[in-house]
């Protein structure tokens, strides 16, 4: 089995009639992830045995509208979603910014080694769009990064921070990264709204870096949307950057507290996560909606 990580900004205009043909074709395979669907394009994670993705590649390559889309693929030894959901939204990404069109104006695309070599001058500055709970588990060496919950509030957080503030800074070059690429075609956008003359953004994101540069400088691990929840991209020189929630020792384990009402993302040790029975504090471990754990709730050989 693997899993299949993509997006492709291009107009839809017949949306509803395309989230049929896409709902009729996926019913036909044995698929379990996230598809949205939307003006905008088209954007996903899907897990399912080899054939069957390479069926639903097939489908998606031989539409003119898709040409050129890059699918980023992993292995997988089991689904990694409970079911499929196709959903049409507004957005393939949502942005606190006002109109923004990535398929008009977005960063320039670099290739992982073009990244690599880039991110290391002294005129650069690396900017992770990522959530929080996101960068904690991992990011590139020197990058920075925002304290923010979701993605949607990347703006607010970038008005009060020295990168914006700094006027020096909109002349130099900003490489702007994520996890797979669709954030930074908005985010990327959005800083040449704000002035920046120099923006860039990784081709495919840290997943897509981690296959072509086996993750080197890459601190930590990424953490990933489906039942993995983390992926190690560093097979060169790999560290942990990240803390137990309980103990603070180094873990790069990411769990979602069991207490559904909380879902809390925290990293926890397999010791500390026994002891409190998976939830992120007493509270939720006396609550009654608690889910059954999963047996891909660690990677693989955690529990």
């Amino acid at each position: 089995m693997e899993v299949l990580l993509y997006y492709w900004y291009v107009p839809l205009k017949e949306v509803q009639q395309f989230y049929l043909e896409h709902r009729q074709f996926c019913d036909q395979y044995d698929f379990k992830g996230r598809i949205i669907i939307s003006e905008e394009g088209l954007n996903g994670t899907i897990s399912g045995p080899l054939v069957d993705c390479a069926a639903y590649r097939h489908f998606i390559e031989q539409n003119p509208l898709f040409e050129g889309i890059q699918f980023k693929r992993d292995p997988c030894d089991q689904h990694l979603f409970p079911n499929l959901t196709i959903k049409i939204k507004p957005f393939l990404i949502k942005l606190n910014a006002g109109p923004i069109d990535p398929r008009k104006s977005t960063g320039i695309h670099l290739e992982p080694s073009q990244f690599h070599e880039l991110m290391n001058q002294e005129d650069t500055l690396v900017l992770d769009v990522r959530s929080n709970y996101e960068h904690h588990l991992g990011k590139f060496k020197n990058a920075i990064t925002l304290d923010i919950d979701n993605f949607y509030d990347l703006p607010e957080a970038l008005k009060t921070h020295p990168l914006y503030l700094d006027p020096q800074n909109k002349s130099k070059k900003i490489l702007t990264y994520c996890t797979g690429g669709v954030k930074c075609e908005t985010a990327s956008s959005y800083l040449q709204k704000l002035g920046f003359q120099h923006v860039y953004q990784l081709k495919g994101g840290i997943i897509n870096y981690g296959h072509q540069m086996k993750g080197v400088d890459f601190q930590g691990s990424c953490y990933v949307f489906d039942g993995r929840i983390t992926s190690h991209v560093n097979k060169v020189n790999p560290v942990v950057i990240s803390k137990c929630w309980f103990c603070n020792h180094n873990c790069d384990v990411a769990v979602n507290c069991r207490n559904s009402s909380c879902d809390r993302r925290m990293t926890s040790c397999q010791h500390c996560f026994q002891i409190h029975q998976g939830c992120c504090s007493l509270k939720c471990i006396s609550h009654g909606k608690i889910r059954k754990r999963t047996p891909n709730y660690f990677i693989s050989g955690a529990v």
